[in-house]
């Protein structure tokens, strides 16, 4: 067997392992807020990412060398160095296996990490090592830092500002039903909208369609539009079923919009009350408040828990939609990380120093091979961060988990066209962070977010160790064959 035949192998292996790592750490971006919110369970949200994360991968997975071609490290430091395509092969190599490693260790412990960032310090390390301080871009690897305070940042004050909405005009109000049938089909149109660009800007970019801003808001309000349209008639159908007030509960409501009504009123009054009329004012507002909170009181008890039930029902079919779109648009964005360093190796390997410049595109096999390792590393291993950001973080319902899919959706578009350095892995935590925070500090796991914070810092700097470890034992191995 020869030496390019055992590299090739070593790729494929190592490719595989380092998706299966992606799929057991970073699907839970898109399913850990649907089971912590029993929107889904463990089983339907594998099965629902399983289909949604292979379609991205291997329907538009990325291009061949997009991972190492995004400027981390200088190709041209390697053109004219000394057996200069075997070290960029065992680099690779090393990055791959290092990057897996990372994952694993942090996927068995729970803590959601950036597979990105995980693939990118193993190349910093290698490039080092191999090319010398001048072959990395320490401006890349600075935006990547500065991610891990934009990403969460960002995202959690979305998620905190949208929660906030959703409680002010659904949840605390005097008629649950009622306000959901009438702002959800906006809700419907928000997610529908922003899924659609998520998935243009970042799941199908390499289709090159090139679309401008302007015609991507089009079609995506376009999606929204037919989607609000639906889910209205089917809100419609749906909160038939709910028991409808008595006569009783009419009156109550009635009551309760008139005395508010009152109350301001005689508020107005008692400001231009004379002396002589001041004390029967008085009385009068006394009164009416009194009333006030008895009506209050009756309409709090007058909806049963079913019209909560409800509630939660409708933004549990949302969220589950819109893990759907972030499945997808992971699984053919982030599957890069895993081919991209194969792809790599096989253009290396087959086209020597010419495939550094060259532009190819990705096998078939290869996306299989992603798509694939992705679905394995969820169902096996993927429950173990799912747990972290379903349920350790923060308590979720469906309308908490659907408020933080749609803020990491909403801050994954902006930052994109923006061009401010983002991680999803990042983003979702942060937006979980923004929605328990809208409850209060108390409501948050501080322990298990300082974790999990940890764990982003020591990503950049743990690949990069690793991948120069088995840099040298790889090369070390390959030495001894050439010799």
């Amino acid at each position: 067997m020869g030496t390019e035949t055992v590299i090739l192998m070593l790729a494929a292996g190592f490719g595989f392992y380092m998706a299966w790592n992606i799929g057991a750490n970073d699907v839970a971006n898109a399913m850990g807020t649907s089971v912590g919110s029993k929107a889904l369970t463990l089983k339907q949200a594998i099965i629902v990412a399983a289909v949604f994360e292979f379609a991205g991968a291997f329907l538009v997975g990325s291009h061949v060398t997009e991972t190492v071609r995004k400027g981390v490290i200088d190709w041209s430091v390697f053109v004219n160095m000394k057996d200069g395509v075997n070290i960029l092969m065992y680099g690779m190599l090393a990055s791959l296996l290092a990057a897996g490693a990372w994952l694993q260790i942090a996927t068995y412990f729970g803590w959601p990490v950036s597979t990105t960032h995980s693939i990118v310090g193993a190349i910093v390390g290698f490039g080092v090592v191999a090319g010398g301080v001048a072959a990395v871009s320490w401006g890349k690897v600075g935006t990547i830092a500065m991610s891990w305070i934009v990403s969460p940042l960002l995202s959690g004050t979305v998620a905190f500002v949208i929660f906030s909405i959703i409680r002010r005009v659904i949840i605390n109000v005097p008629n649950p039903v009622e306000a959901t049938k009438r702002w959800a089909p906006w809700f419907i149109f928000f997610v529908f909208g922003i899924s659609t660009l998520v998935t243009l800007f970042k799941g199908l970019k390499n289709l090159k369609l090139d679309l401008s801003l302007t015609e991507a808001l089009m079609y995506a309000s376009g999606v929204g539009l037919v989607a609000a349209v639906i889910g209205w008639f089917i809100i419609r159908r749906m909160a038939a079923s709910v028991s409808s007030q008595s006569d009783v509960d009419t009156s109550i409501t009635a009551m309760s919009l008139d005395l508010r009504a009152m109350v301001r009123r005689a508020r107005r009054v008692q400001n231009i009350a004379t002396e002589e009329t001041e004390g029967h004012v008085e009385n009068i507002q006394e009164n009416l408040e009194s009333l006030m909170k008895l009506v209050e009181r009756s309409e709090a008890q007058m909806y049963t828990r079913e019209d909560f039930r409800f509630v939660e029902k409708v933004f549990g079919y949302l969220q589950i939609l819109s893990a759907c779109f972030v499945a997808f648009a992971h699984g053919a964005n982030d599957v890069a990380n895993a081919i991209g360093p194969v792809a790599a190796v096989i253009s290396l390997a087959q086209g020597g120093a010419e495939a550094l410049t060259a532009e190819s595109s990705v096998p078939i096999w290869i996306l299989g091979l992603g798509g694939v390792g992705i679905v394995l590393g969820l169902s096996t291993w993927g429950w173990r961060v799912i747990e972290t950001i379903g349920k350790k973080i923060t308590e979720l319902t469906p309308s908490r988990g659907f408020a933080a899919e749609l803020a990491a959706a909403t801050t994954i578009v902006f930052a994109s066209k923006l061009g401010l350095p983002i991680s999803t892995t990042h983003t979702l935590v942060g937006a979980v962070m923004g929605v328990g925070f809208a409850r209060g500090i108390d409501s948050l796991n501080l322990r298990v977010i300082r974790d999990i914070l940890s764990s982003w810092i020591v990503t950049l700097p743990a690949g990069a160790g690793l991948s120069i470890v088995f840099f040298f034992i790889i090369k070390t191995i390959f030495g001894s064959f050439a010799g």
